[in-house]
Order: C-alpha cells, then structure tokens, then sequence
C-alpha cells in the first residue's frame, strides 16, 4: 500500500511542484531577457533546467505511470500562469505613456508634475481636429496611479502604454508622499 502511495500520489505532486516551479523560472528569465537582465539570467536557466531535468527522470522512471503525465502537463499549466502572475506583481520595467486628448492638457501636465512625472507635450492634428499629446515615462509599477490620473483629468482621454527596454537621462518619477498628493486624485478606500 505505501508503494501505491508514494506512485499515484507523493510521486505525482512532487512532479506537478517541480513544473510549476521550472515553468515560472521559464517564464522570468523569457521575461528578464525581453528587459535586458543580463546577470540574474543564467541563474535562472541554470535551476529552470535542473528541476526540469530532476522531473523528467521520473517521468521516465515510471512510464507506465498515468499520473506522472497528469501531473508533469498540470504542473507546466500551473506553471506559467504562477509566472504571470508573479511578473504582474514584481511589475518590471520602464514603460512610456502616451496620451491623446482633446482637451487642453495643461491641467494634467500640471497634475503630472506635482505627482512626480516627467512630461513632454506636443500640439498636433488629429482626424478630428486639434489634439494635445503628452509623453511620460515611468516605471511599470505606477501605471495603475497614472492611468487613474488621466481617468480623472479626461475619462475619454486615448492614452496607450508601451515597454521600454532601455532609457537614460531625463524626468523619472519618484514617489510623491501622500501628504503631498493633490486630494483630488487620491484614491478613496473601498467599501462604505
């Protein structure tokens, strides 16, 4: 009975866990390359593939083993979306921020400053008539506070968000204190 156990239950979870964590490596280092990290790559890659190859050896120790299959495919479908999710929440990288209004953008140029951002604006044409653009950059970990900037300033402004794998020099946002922020933009608690 214990041999049974250890075939058709220990030895399948073992596996599933294995995957789940060589596929999330996978997925940071594709990631990491993508951002240019040159030095915590290898690192990755190198316990990606020794788990990768410490799970497949029991696959193949116990072929005729259905278990073992099930688990090493729910394990690699875990596995990356673990990996998402983990490089959702770590929010790597730079990322620029265009934003098209028709409106007049000084306010947000204004706003956007006093919250830390660096801008750059353009008058231009738009199908439509006259537009303002304005350019930011800024760490991926902020979008969610400037998206909800450019709601509250225009909720029908077109703005689109784009990686950035390298930049130098220039306004990059540091954190504002939150005494400081504007109390129109805050955001509110949940709730109540």
């Amino acid at each position: 009975m214990d041999a049974w156990w250890f075939s058709y239950v220990v030895l399948p979870l073992l596996i599933f866990f294995a995957r789940i964590t060589d596929v999330t490596l996978g997925t940071m280092r594709i990631i990491l390359i993508s951002k240019g990290k040159k030095k915590i790559v290898p690192v990755l890659a190198f316990f990606e593939i020794l788990i990768w190859i410490l799970a497949i050896s029991k696959i193949f120790q116990n072929l005729k083993n259905p278990a073992c299959y099930i688990a090493y495919a729910a394990g690699f479908a875990t596995g990356t979306y673990v990996g998402m999710l983990v490089e959702e929440k770590l929010a790597l990288g730079t990322q620029l921020v265009r934003i098209i209004t028709k409106k007049d953008a000084g306010d947000l140029i204004r706003i956007l400053k006093e919250y830390g951002y660096g801008v750059t604006s353009v008058d231009a044409k738009g199908v439509k008539g006259p537009v303002n653009i304005v350019y930011s950059v800024t760490d991926r970990k902020r979008i969610p506070e400037l998206a909800g900037i450019i709601h509250n300033f225009n909720p029908n402004a077109f703005y689109s968000v784009e990686d950035i794998r390298y930049v130098e020099k220039g306004t990059f946002p540091q954190p504002v204190p939150s005494l400081f922020k504007p109390k129109l933009f805050r955001r509110g608690r949940k709730g109540k």
